[in-house]
């Protein structure tokens, strides 16, 4: 009897389920209602899906999320999304005060602010000193091997996405002062400093023997904590301030896009910042350039990604969510909530490219269009119109 088994089906479970019109079927097992009703077209994929295409999401709510005295980061990288190799990303807290700890990775860094305000410090490679007060819609670059900080100013802290430019990279694994200088002989560091062994008694020798994100005092004004460097101040900008970019606007929604064009800084990370409004879409296209990898702030979303051979699947997506496409597969994202869908959209490289099928059709001639899709004439002419990106 099916009553005796402890995982029995209640009324609640009704909805959603796997079917749709004569096929599928409900569910009579355990299952997890709630990632259910977040991902229902992977419940009941839409019929246009086919064939095996890699997960193409994971969420910074099911990520590790490290704690420090200062704040907490979680990330997810090629471990977490083993279809992203190019890039991944960290999630971060910063409280009042706190550090991130000095340090600098073999990978560059791109951050967005996502709340809040933070001091970032850095040094150039002639030994040039760079510092520079960041808020909400700011965002930073430091090139690889860059020494540099980040420390919060609000009351309430700070919040922020950093991308990395290798799907490798791991927030646990980057140089920082401390360790380094914990596992240093003593008297190398005395003789290196110019200082008594006995200065350095009281290294930090806490939690995996770093400081790495802890717990600080509020600094003054920017000008008051800055340090001369003999050198002067480097000329590269690190910061942008990315929200004062005039966006590109279209009846569906507004993007702003970054690259080493408007922002020298940033040589091998590229990223728009995408709103599409309730009900419409960010049009079918495709990158040239490299991988896609996004991260949703606000709204929900529904992306097919098309892998050619007749591969399709669907992903619902929702705010703290990370998306994946692979390099040059077709998509789309519908804005499929009842607010602004905000997100970003970040590649591997210098510059922003973007094909979309809407200027493919309207650039190609009328009869070859024809031809390839079986329309009518009324309908060629409405696919010779170029569309914007939103739509």
């Amino acid at each position: 009897m099916t009553d005796d088994l402890p995982w029995g089906v209640s009324s609640a479970d009704e909805n959603p389920q796997p079917r749709r019109d004569n096929r599928g079927g409900t569910i009579q097992g355990p299952r997890n209602l709630s990632l259910e009703r977040e991902n229902p077209d992977l419940l009941a994929s839409p019929d246009t899906d086919a064939g095996t295409i890699p997960n193409l999401k994971f969420s910074y709510a099911m990520a590790r999320n490290r704690l420090g005295t200062g704040g907490w980061a979680r990330e997810i990288t090629v471990r977490e999304l083993p279809i992203a190799t190019t890039l991944a990303a960290v999630n971060m807290r910063l409280n009042r005060g706190g550090y991130r700890e000095l340090h600098y990775h073999k990978e560059a860094e791109w951050g967005l602010m996502l709340s809040g305000r933070a001091r970032v410090t850095a040094i150039d490679p002639q030994g040039r000193n760079f510092m520079d007060d960041v808020e909400a819609g700011d965002i930073w670059n430091f090139p690889a091997g860059i020494p540099h900080s980040i420390q919060g100013l609000d009351d309430d802290g700070c919040e922020f996405l950093l991308v990395f430019d290798d799907g490798s990279f791991s927030e646990n694994e980057t140089f920082l002062i401390s360790d380094w200088l914990v596992h240093t002989p003593p008297h190398i560091l005395a003789k290196n400093f110019g200082v008594p062994e006995s200065k350095f008694k009281d290294l930090p020798r806490d939690v995996e023997h770093t400081r790495w994100i802890f717990s600080g005092k509020v600094p003054g004004p920017i000008e008051q904590d800055k340090v001369h460097a003999p050198q002067g101040e480097t000329p590269v900008r690190y910061t942008h301030k990315f929200m004062q970019q005039i966006p590109i606007r279209t009846a569906g929604g507004k993007v702003r896009i970054v690259d080493s064009r408007n922002f020298p800084a940033a040589s091998t990370i590229a990223a728009a910042l995408v709103v599409v409004e309730p009900g419409k879409l960010r049009e079918l296209h495709w990158h040239s350039s490299n991988d896609e990898w996004q991260y949703f702030i606000r709204g929900k979303a529904r992306m097919t990604v098309f892998a050619s051979g007749g591969k399709a699947r669907t992903f619902d997506y929702s705010a703290g969510d990370v998306g994946y496409v692979p390099f040059g597969m077709g998509h789309y994202l519908e804005n499929i909530g009842n607010e602004p869908l905000v997100f970003l959209e970040a590649f591997k490289s210098s510059v922003f490219t973007d094909f979309s099928a809407n200027q493919w059709l309207a650039l190609s001639p009328p009869e070859m269009v024809k031809a390839h899709l079986n329309v009518d004439d009324e309908t060629v002419e409405a696919l010779s119109k170029a569309k914007p990106l939103i739509v």
